[in-house]
């Protein structure tokens, strides 16, 4: 079983910066594509960003230029840089990880991190 464990989000104003953590933990072979989602009330799931295992990465067209993605192999881990922050970002933000075995992959989600942006 892997466990993901995210960090605090929180209250920003507009026009702010956040940079959340996703650390993966438990029993990992390595890990495809690490991902952040978010979901705000009322509207459905959607993909904020996503990187590979060989680092080519891919946002969601509300968030281009404003977001950045990155992973640390080593802690099996994933941030997200957060630039520019709009109260359109507010949403409850979910790390997702494809976790690889010897002969399956197996997808698992983080608990979910409240990001609000207001002044």
């Amino acid at each position: 079983q892997v466990q993901l464990v995210e960090s605090r989000g929180g209250l920003v104003q507009p026009g702010g910066s956040l940079r959340l953590s996703c650390a993966a933990s438990g029993h990992i072979f390595s890990i495809k594509t690490m991902a952040w989602y978010r979901q705000a009330p009322g509207k459905e799931r959607e993909l904020v960003a996503d990187i590979t295992s060989d680092y080519r990465t891919n946002y969601g067209d509300s968030v281009k230029g404003r977001v950045t993605i990155s992973r640390d192999d080593a802690k099996n881990a994933v941030y997200l840089e957060m630039n520019n922050l709009r109260p359109e970002d507010t949403a409850v933000y979910y790390c997702n990880v494809d976790v690889v075995y010897s002969d399956y992959v197996d997808n698992y989600w983080g608990q979910g991190t409240q990001v609000t942006v207001s002044s």
